[in-house]
């Protein structure tokens, strides 16, 4: 069987989980693959360009599942926040049922700048798709949908960027999901 990017990806999420950030290696990833390290730099021409391919595949599953929520066709209200719970659940399941490895793709993605904000503007882009929806409806303000999106995907931060995920197991933190929704619901209706 031939070697691919994914069969190494994976085994790369194994070797992080068992090892940690700061002691995995590439050494280490060829051992459980059973191939050499320079086969392993065949497909990814250095530590860090593997690295950040795990961050990006993490990003992407994300951005997939949410991506999901947008194809659906039902009113942009409903839409905008079914989107946003969505995305706030996915996070929040991470972190809770796998805090080692939420944390390691935290750290991963926090190296990897360029992916993080291909990540946020792709996840922006799907807000702005449900909002352009509201505002040709007539049920959202009329403005400029993509700034719209942007600055509800901010408001909405702490309730989804990782680095606030301690934040996310406080027992008031639906209430506080809520209440800043019903702000946004207000600024995007008035």
């Amino acid at each position: 069987m031939a070697l691919t990017k994914e069969m190494i990806l994976d085994t790369t999420e194994q070797v992080l989980r068992r090892f940690g950030l700061e002691k995995a290696t590439v050494v280490d990833v060829a051992r459980a693959l059973n191939v050499s390290h320079g086969t392993v730099y065949r497909h990814f021409p250095s530590k860090s360009a593997l690295r950040e391919a795990v961050a990006k595949r993490w990003l992407e599953r994300i951005s997939s599942a949410t991506a999901a929520v947008c194809d659906e066709t039902e009113d942009p209200k409903e839409h905008l926040h079914n989107w946003f719970e969505n995305l706030i659940t996915l996070k929040r399941n991470k972190a809770l049922e796998d805090p080692e490895m939420f944390a390691v793709y935290h750290a991963l993605s926090e190296e990897s700048v360029e992916v993080i904000r291909a990540h946020i503007e792709e996840l922006i882009l799907q807000v702005t798709e449900i909002v352009e929806k509201g505002m040709k409806t007539g049920q959202f303000k009329q403005g400029q949908a993509h700034t719209v999106a942007s600055a509800v995907f901010y408001a909405t931060a702490r309730f989804h960027h990782p680095a606030l995920a301690k934040e996310w197991v406080l027992p008031e933190i639906e209430q506080q999901f809520q209440e800043v929704w019903q702000l946004i619901l207000t600024g995007l209706l008035e």
